[in-house]
């Protein structure tokens, strides 16, 4: 039975997931709301002749790869102003707005998912983990005047992400123009989020007395690895606890001290099976989880499973085009950053679809991501131009529930065996090249005729 009009129909029987992130990009992003929002959040920047959904649009496009650049995206858009008045507007959107920006659509991204009952598996029920990583924006291109006469790369800023794996999506941004800031420096605005059994797990570059205090002080918990230069107390005799796929668990009681308060935690120790890429041969965590909530070997795995923000990256890099590094100014670049995080969140609603569509499949380990990336960049474009904007309107005002119906129809459509990943065997030894040493080529049709 048909859902839409005649023409996304046809899109939505031949390539579902375009129609999908299409529509949720509507839904979240629709020109007359988004710009009602953005009249809401700004505090300095306004809008005349370029409305901030055209801005937005425009970096959507250069961020999910339909265009090339900004200028090509600009020249493609119907904004009736300069190519300059659109630069200077990128250059000055605010850090507030690019930030607002990600909450709003973690948001809206938390709804269906919650309405579809899509989540992961909680990994501490009863309590909201979040995983805190820190990203630098690659060096930008030499293009700004104050730029041209170094060769040093230039950093256009740099900021912390919080994670929500129950969610898989990013549900929080601190962007900083300072790409030279330690990401301990941006700790603050961080604890400004921590909420009653919120559980923050973080490398140990976030291993800072001042934090950890600060959460306990919200009545969150944390799950941090330790900084060799972190000052504790030990208070009691490491004792064993037990093994598990990494190494083996070690855990003793200690006191931390932060302007004479003083604060009783656990440090738990892996001494494990295999050296990190560093050549560590053990890490250690501290953490003010009770025992009754979480045991050491709990600990020990909810730290290792904090690697799920570091794949959330690498989605960012592989399928997005998260890092401009044609904007060198600080505020378009962290707002191109900040853009790919609303894209990435759009394409996790879409998995989630996916996965409650197809119970029987194991979607993140069978599905490829990049295969579905790779065909909703080729078909959006086309799509785009020929579908009315109206046949649009049962995501730009649809129910939640209405919404998600939607969705699920549109993923129940997939034929994933499109998309199923081409799992690789091990990796063999490198064959030895040293054949034919010292000559400049040779022809491969008389090889394969000498082997045959």
């Amino acid at each position: 039975m048909a859902m839409f009009g005649e023409i996304l129909q046809v899109f939505a029987e031949k390539s579902p997931a375009t129609v999908m992130v299409h529509g949720l990009l509507e839904r979240f992003l629709n020109a007359e709301k988004i710009d009602e929002w953005f009249d809401s959040v700004c505090e300095v920047q306004y809008t005349r002749k370029i409305l901030f959904s055209s801005i937005l649009g425009i970096m959507l496009q250069v961020v999910c790869r339909v265009r090339s650049n900004v200028h090509v995206a600009y020249l493609n858009s119907d904004i009736d102003a300069s190519r300059i008045a659109l630069y200077d507007k990128l250059k000055n959107i605010e850090l507030k707005t690019s930030r607002e920006l990600v909450r709003y659509s973690a948001d809206q991204a938390e709804q269906l998912i919650r309405e579809m009952k899509a989540c992961n598996t909680a990994i501490l029920p009863g309590y909201r983990v979040k995983f805190l990583d820190g990203n630098c924006i690659e060096s930008t291109e030499h293009r700004l005047k104050v730029l041209r006469d170094t060769k040093a790369g230039a950093l256009p800023g740099k900021s912390l992400v919080i994670f929500d794996p129950e969610l898989d999506i990013a549900i929080d941004v601190i962007p900083c123009e300072n790409g030279h800031a330690q990401e301990r420096s941006l700790l603050t605005p961080v604890l400004a989020t921590v909420k009653k059994n919120d559980v923050l797990v973080a490398d140990r570059n976030f291993c800072v007395l001042s934090f950890l205090f600060g959460i306990s002080l919200a009545e969150g918990y944390f799950v941090v690895r330790q900084h060799k230069s972190m000052p504790y107390k030990s208070l009691s005799d490491m004792v064993f606890v037990g093994d598990t796929e990494t190494g083996k668990v070690y855990e003793e009681k200690v006191q931390l001290i932060y302007e004479d308060e003083e604060l009783e935690a656990r440090r738990i120790i892996v001494k494990l099976n295999k050296p990190t890429r560093d050549g560590e041969l053990e890490i250690a965590i501290f953490s003010n989880l009770p025992e009754e909530v979480a045991d050491a070997i709990k600990i020990a795995e909810i730290y290792r499973q904090r690697w799920g923000i570091e794949t959330a990256f690498q989605k960012l890099e592989k399928y997005l085009n998260s890092e401009i590094n044609t904007l060198g100014y600080p505020k378009a670049a962290l707002f191109g950053f900040c853009t790919a995080l609303v894209a990435f969140n759009v394409y996790e609603v879409v998995m989630a679809a996916i996965r409650v569509a197809h119970p029987d499949i194991n979607v993140n380990d069978e599905i490829s991501d990049y295969y579905i990336a790779e065909e909703i960049s080729t078909t959006s474009g086309g799509m785009s131009i020929i579908v009315e904007e109206k046949d649009w309107n049962i995501f730009v005002s649809g129910s939640v529930s209405e919404v998600t119906a939607a969705l699920l129809y549109l993923a129940g459509n997939l034929n994933l065996r499109k998309f199923k990943k081409n799992k690789r065997g091990p990796k063999k030894s490198p064959t030895p090249k040293d054949k034919f040493k010292g000559k400049p080529h040779v022809s491969t049709a008389k090889l394969l005729a000498a082997d045959g």
